[in-house]
C-alpha cells in the first residue's frame, strides 16, 4: 500500500562522485577511518537516526548504488527499536479499527524477514483464551483469525485453531478456569529488535555505506534554499565534522520534531508519541508455556505475555507521552497496571514489584495525529518533504520496516534525478531476497534447527548453543572460533545467562560496539536480564574491553559512570 506523501517534489544537482573506496570496516578499529569519510566529499544521501528505519533506508539506498551516510547519536537501535515487544507480526488487533491493508502489508514484510533473517525473526505460536463477557468473544475472535489468515495469503506458519477450553487448559494449565470459553491459536513471529536493527546497519555498511554511532546532529546547513548536510559532533571526544549531502532524511523518530527545527525553528509537531511499557519477570513466576494474547481486564486493551528465556515479558501499555524522549521510562502505575492485568490469567503468579526484574518504557512515533485515542491511531507511515532537501519519514512499524525504507528511496531517487530524467540509483534493490548478516550459511538458506544441534555439541549446553545461533545466525562460529583459540573467553558473564567474554570480542570487532551501554543492553541483553541491569558485571566487562577499546583507567571510570546514568534513566521506575 502506498504510503502517505507530502510536499513539493524537487530536484538537485548532483556533486561528481568521488573515487570508489572499499566499505570502512563495521568495527571500533574502523572508526577513524568512518569518521574520515563523513567528512570527504558529498553523498547523495544522508540519513539521520540509526533506528531500524534509518539503518533500512541505509540499506535501501547503498544496495541501489547511492552514495549513503548514516549517523546515529547514540547507538543503532537505542531509542524505540530495542524497546518493542520483540515481536515481527501482522498486526491482528489493527483489524478492529479496519486497517486491513496495514495487516496485509505487515503480513508480507513478517515473511520476508523470515526468509532473509531466520535466526532473529523466528515463528511463534500464540494463545488466545477467551472468557465469558470478554470484548472480543469466541466468534469474533475466529472471523478475525480467518480474516487474518487470508490477509497473510494463507502463507503464516501455521493457520490458526480453534481451542476448546480442555485444550487451552492442557496449553496453559495455569491460566485461571473459571469463565474461561476456550479461544484459539494463531501464528506470529518474535525477533531480537536491537540484533535486527544492528544487522540492517551492518549490511548497509558492508555495501558501501559510511555508518556511524555517537555522532549527533547539531544543525543542518543548506545551500540555495536547499538542506545540503549536517553539521555533527562525535560525542565520545567532541570533535566537529561537517557532512556534505545533497539529501538529507530525517528518520529520528520520537525525535524527529527536534530534527526538522535545526532547519525550521518554527516548524510545527508532525509526530505524536505514545509510551509503551514492557516488565520482564522470572517465568516460573508466572508458569506460562509459550505466548499469550490477551485483553487486560483494567481497559479491554490487547496485551502480550510472552516466554523470553528464563523471564517471561508482559507488555505493552498505550498511554499518550508528551515529555522528552530522552526521559521516557516506565512509572509505577504502568508497573501495576501490566502486573494486575497478568495476575488475572496467572492467578497463582501473585506478582508483586518485588518480582520485576526490569522495566522498560519505548516511544511509538506515530504520524497519526488525529486519532481520538491512542490505541486507535493508525500505524501507517508518511513520507514528506518538511523543505527542500530534506526528506522526513514517521509512524510506520518494525515490522514493515523494510517496505518504508524502499519508499523513501524511490523518493530520494526522483530527487536525485539527471536534467535527462535519468537516475543515480538502481529502481530496485534486492532488500526482500539478500540475506542480512548471519541470515545464510554459504549460499543457502539457514537451517536454525541443524546449526543449533551442530553447536549442542561443540558447547555442550543446548540453552547455550540456541543463543549463540539465535543471536549469531551463521555466524556463531566466528564466536566459538574465539572461544577456541582462547578457552578464557568461554566463561560466562552473568551466570545462569549464556552470554560470554568472546561476545564482547565479537561485538568490539564486528558490531561497532564502543561503549558499556552498547555492549550490556544492545549487543547483549544483560541489562534488560538481570535485577542490577548489568552494574554488577560492568566492572568486569570493562576490563575485558579496554585493552580492545584503548581505555586507560580514566576512561573505565567514565565509563562506569556513564553506564550507570544510562541504566538509571532507561530501566528507572517513576514513582
Amino acid at each position: 500500500m502506498p504510503a502517505a506523501t507530502g510536499g513539493r517534489e524537487f530536484r538537485v544537482t548532483l556533486a561528481a562522485p568521488p573515487p570508489s573506496s572499499p566499505p570502512v570496516p563495521f568495527s571500533a578499529a574502523g572508526r577513524a577511518a568512518t569518521l574520515r569519510a563523513l567528512g570527504e566529499g558529498v553523498f547523495d544521501v544522508l540519513v539521520v537516526g540509526g533506528g531500524i528505519t534509518g539503518a533500512g533506508i541505509a540499506r535501501d539506498a547503498a544496495m541501489r548504488g547511492l552514495r549513503v551516510a548514516l549517523v546515529e547519536r547514540d547507538d543503532f537501535g537505542s531509542g524505540t527499536s530495542s524497546r518493542s515487544s520483540r515481536l515481527v507480526h501482522g498486526g491482528l488487533r489493527y483489524l478492529e479499527h479496519g486497517h486491513l491493508h496495514l495487516v496485509f502489508e505487515a503480513s508480507r514484510e513478517r515473511r520476508t524477514l523470515g526468509r532473509i533473517a531466520p535466526h532473529l525473526v523466528r515463528p511463534l505460536a500464540f494463545l488466545w483464551p477467551v472468557y465469558e463477557k470478554a470484548r472480543v468473544p469466541k466468534w469474533k475472535l475466529r472471523a478475525g483469525l480467518l480474516l487474518y489468515d487470508t490477509l497473510s495469503l494463507f502463507r503464516n506458519s501455521g493457520g490458526h485453531q480453534a481451542l476448546g477450553t480442555d485444550r487451552i487448559t492442557g496449553l496453559e494449565p495455569g491460566l485461571r478456569p473459571p469463565g474461561l470459553r476456550g479461544g484459539a491459536r494463531y501464528y506470529d513471529a518474535a525477533t531480537d529488535d536491537a540484533r535486527l536493527t544492528l544487522a540492517t546497519s551492518r549490511s548497509a555498511a558492508e555495501h558501501g555505506a559510511v555508518v556511524a554511532n555517537h555522532v549527533a546532529v547539531q544543525g543542518l546547513t543548506s545551500q540555495e534554499g536547499s538542506v545540503r548536510g549536517a553539521i555533527a559532533v562525535d560525542t565520545l571526544d567532541g570533535a566537529s565534522l561537517r557532512i556534505g549531502a545533497s539529501v538529507v532524511v530525517n528518520a529520528a523518530g520520537p525525535w524527529s520534531d527536534e530534527v526538522t527545527r535545526l532547519a525550521a525553528p518554527a516548524a510545527a509537531a508532525t509526530v505524536r508519541g505514545t509510551k509503551g511499557v514492557h516488565v520482564a519477570v522470572p517465568r516460573g513466576r508466572v508458569g506460562n508455556h509459550g505466548a499469550l494474547t490477551v485483553l487486560s481486564p483494567i481497559d479491554g486493551r490487547v496485551m502480550f505475555i510472552l516466554p523470553a528465556g528464563v523471564h517471561t515479558i508482559i507488555g505493552t501499555t498505550e498511554t499518550e507521552y508528551a515529555g522528552a524522549p530522552d526521559e521516557v521510562r516506565a512509572s509505577a502505575a504502568d508497573v501495576t497496571y501490566l502486573l494486575r492485568s497478568a495476575n488475572s490469567y496467572f492467578p497463582g503468579a501473585h506478582l508483586t514489584r518485588a518480582d520485576v526484574v526490569s522495566a522498560w518504557a519505548g516511544i511509538r512515533p506515530l504520524a497519526d495525529r488525529a486519532a481520538a485515542h491512542a490505541g486507535s491511531a493508525s500505524r501507517e507511515h508518511t513520507i514528506a518533504w518538511s523543505m527542500p532537501g530534506l526528506l522526513a519519514v514517521s509512524g510506520g512499524k518494525l515490522t514493515t520496516y523494510r517496505a518504508m525504507a524502499e519508499e523513501v528511496v524511490d523518493m530520494v531517487s526522483r530527487a536525485l534525478a539527471r536534467p535527462d530524467g535519468t537516475r543515480p540509483a538502481r529502481a530496485r534493490a534486492a532488500t526482500d531476497r539478500e540475506p542480512l548478516p548471519g541470515g545464510a550459511l554459504g549460499g543457502d538458506v539457514l537451517d536454525l534447527e541443524h546449526e543449533t544441534e551442530v553447536a549442542q555439541t561443540l558447547l555442550g549446553r543446548r540453552t547455550a548453543a540456541e543463543h549463540l545461533v539465535c543471536s549469531y545466525g551463521s555466524e556463531w562460529r566466528d564466536v566459538w572460533h574465539r572461544v577456541e583459540r582462547e578457552r578464557a573467553l568461554g566463561a560466562a558473564l552473568a551466570p545462569p545467562l549464556s552470554y560470554m567474554a568472546a561476545e564482547l570480542h565479537h561485538a568490539v570487532e564486528r558490531e561497532m560496539a564502543l561503549t558499556l551501554a552498547d555492549l550490556l543492553i544492545r549487543r547483549l541483553h544483560v541489562a534488560f536480564e538481570t535485577r542490577d541491569n548489568g552494574r554488577s558485571v560492568a566492572p568486569a566487562v570493562a576490563a575485558i574491553v579496554a585493552p580492545l577499546l584503548g581505555w586507560d583507567d580514566e576512561r573505565i571510570a567514565r565509563e562506569l559512570e556513564d553506564y550507570e546514568g544510562e541504566v538509571e534513566r532507561m530501566f528507572g521506575i517513576e514513582e
